[in-house]
């Protein structure tokens, strides 16, 4: 184990403790770190770009974790059906995910685009119009983004409730058939408590990447318009890499990092009590 153990603290323990070190300096990377407690800490509950990042990065986990988790569980119990060109569609759905997050983002880009995005022009022939564009309307550039992250994770999580799916006993539902069950008690008695192992594992990487997100909005709209994208990544890069806030930044990114363990810890303690084993 001494080789693995060797690179996890070279490139993640000794990261984690350079960057809570700096998390309570002042560094600009020109001079020398300046030892000032817990002033930045303190300086980032009183920081209104704070709040605001983690108001929207709220918003986007709560919207597009749930929305994504069933869009893909519906997917999944859609294609475990025999069905006419049912690897095609798999395929297709799984695509999205392993082409890089920057190039996709590129492409909704100007898919959106006012003036000749495909998808803005379909929606204005039914009457959904957005004069400045999707990506430069306040109102519109989170929903934009929103429905790009969905489309690109859904199929990833798709394929992993699809192997949750098939490692179900037939047995289960021919007994339940043979009782009188139908489809939705079907699924809700033997479906559903049998995929709370996959929902587990699913969900809780649904919550990371979503807070975690950083490189389609900085494709897509660089947090803006007037920050209505911005998030704690986001604000993160700003400050530390931008403005050479480095002590700053690094506060920030510890926050981000206690607030993605607590939810994967609350996560898991969740659905541990509803683990089930067949």
């Amino acid at each position: 184990m001494a080789p693995s153990l060797a690179v996890i603290a070279v490139f993640m323990v000794w990261p984690l403790a350079q960057s809570a070190y700096l998390s309570f300096t002042r560094y600009n990377r020109i001079q020398p770190a300046e030892w000032i407690g817990l002033d930045n800490y303190l300086r980032l509950v009183q920081d209104p770009e704070v709040w605001n990042a983690l108001s929207n990065t709220a918003v986007y986990a709560v919207v597009v974790t749930p929305l994504t988790v069933v869009l893909a569980l519906l997917l999944a119990l859609l294609l475990n059906q025999s069905m006419l060109a049912r690897g095609f569609v798999r395929t297709a759905i799984f695509l999205p995910f392993i082409v890089s997050m920057a190039i996709i983002s590129f492409a909704w880009t100007f898919l959106l685009d006012a003036n000749i995005g495909l998808i803005t022009y379909w929606l204005g022939r039914i009457g959904i119009v957005a004069e400045q564009g999707w990506l430069a309307d306040p109102a519109l550039a989170m929903p934009a983004v929103m429905m790009v992250g969905v489309w690109k994770s859904m199929g990833f999580y798709m394929v992993m409730y699809l192997a949750g799916l098939q490692s179900i006993p037939q047995e289960l539902y021919e007994a339940a058939r043979i009782d009188g069950a139908g489809p939705w008690h079907r699924f809700r008695h033997i479906t559903w408590p049998l995929l709370s192992n996959q929902t587990m594992l699913v969900t809780i990487m649904a919550v990371i990447a979503t807070i975690q997100v950083f490189d389609q909005i900085q494709v897509m709209t660089h947090g803006g318009p007037f920050f209505t994208t911005e998030t704690l990544v986001m604000l993160i890069y700003r400050v530390g890499f931008q403005n050479l806030e480095l002590g700053y930044g690094a506060a920030v990114s510890w926050v981000l990092m206690v607030l993605v363990f607590v939810l994967s810890m609350l996560q898991f303690g969740y659905f541990r009590k509803r683990a089930v084993t067949y």
